[in-house]
């Protein structure tokens, strides 16, 4: 038996072999790094499901918190309909001209919306419905950003929480950390949220181990 990829290589292999990411998507990426912009943003993998979320959910309304560079938001854009619109909210205002010119040089941004501010004071102005939340923002906030997501739904809306595993941190109880105890509390809210059904997944890759929260809204 030949020696074992490791999951870096993994990831490059599906990346190569299906088709997945682009030199757009890799000028965003590289935009955001040039920018002193922390490298979190979803990997090319996870980017291509986010895009394959908007399209199996046939959303035209998408709410994503937490912009960074615009990578995410680029992938979800261009999944839309031509009609089709992103509301991203970003805290730094640093990040999101950052990721204005993302949007820009992709070509989506007559379809994106950057809310600039503290997503819990910009969150309630919002109208909704939207069909398609991603949360991917402050980990500690987490619960206030599904609570407000449900509010913005409709029976339909998917919801994902990203980056709630924490390498495994999330079910050890002797890990307080404000990051992973979000997780917990979000992960709790959701179970106890009659109008929210459920899974979480794991994920192994370029960045570690991790993994989300899949919602639906159901009434």
């Amino acid at each position: 038996m030949g020696t074992m990829a490791d999951a870096s290589e993994v990831d490059a292999y599906f990346e190569t072999t299906l088709g997945i990411g682009d030199p757009l998507l890799d000028r965003a990426r590289e935009r955001a790094r040039a920018g002193g912009l922390p490298d979190i943003a979803v990997s090319p993998l996870q980017g291509a499901f986010l895009a394959l979320l908007v399209r199996l959910t046939g959303a035209r309304r998408v709410l994503e918190v937490g912009t960074l560079g615009g990578y995410s938001g680029t992938v979800m854009a261009r999944a839309l309909p031509d009609d089709g619109a992103l509301v991203t909210l970003e805290v730094d205002p640093h990040h999101a001209e950052v990721a204005r010119a993302v949007f820009d040089e992709a070509g989506v941004a007559g379809k994106v919306d950057v809310v600039v501010g503290r997503a819990a004071d910009t969150l309630p102005g919002l109208e909704g419905p939207f069909d398609l939340v991603f949360i991917d923002a402050d980990k500690p906030s987490n619960p206030a950003y599904v609570r407000a997501a449900v509010d913005l739904s409709r029976a339909g809306t998917v919801i994902v929480v990203d980056n709630v595993v924490r390498g495994g941190a999330v079910a050890d109880p002797g890990d307080t950390s404000p990051a992973v105890t979000g997780s917990r509390e979000v992960t709790e809210l959701i179970a106890a949220e009659p109008r929210l059904e459920a899974t979480a997944l794991q994920t192994v890759g370029a960045k570690g181990w991790d993994g989300f929260l899949l919602a639906r809204v159901v009434g």
